[in-house]
């Protein structure tokens, strides 16, 4: 597919340069995460899997499984705070949701309260 996309861009010499070094980052960067699943196992093969720098997008392990350390605790009050925020917004919209239909049958309540008031005196 390569071969044959290159040579129907070789009508400008142009075109060519910049789609043949297009197609060649296209290729290493295919070829670098294919082996991003191997480095790892290569890695724990020789013993340098947690300390693992050279590995592309590689994520070292949780080093306190299970155990919640000061900046983990830290990350997740934060997220319960914007949690909670959401949640109070929720409410409110609720609320006033329930008020304005509250305000409506009061509102019919009231005229139909007017309404016999009305009809008792004739």
């Amino acid at each position: 597919k390569q071969a044959s996309a290159l040579q129907m861009n070789q009508g400008s010499h142009e075109g060519t340069v910049v789609t043949a070094e297009v197609f060649d980052v296209m290729r290493r960067v295919q070829v670098q995460n294919k082996l991003a699943g191997v480095c790892e196992d290569m890695c724990k093969e020789v013993g340098a899997y947690p300390k693992c720098t050279q590995c592309p997008k590689f994520v070292e392990p949780d080093s306190t499984p299970g155990v919640m350390t000061w900046d983990e605790l830290l990350e997740h009050m934060d997220n319960l705070v914007s949690w909670g925020q959401d949640q109070i917004k929720g409410w409110h919209k609720q609320a006033s949701a329930l008020q304005v239909q509250n305000d409506h049958s009061d509102a019919a309540a009231s005229d139909l309260n007017r309404r016999m008031q009305f009809q008792n005196k004739l």
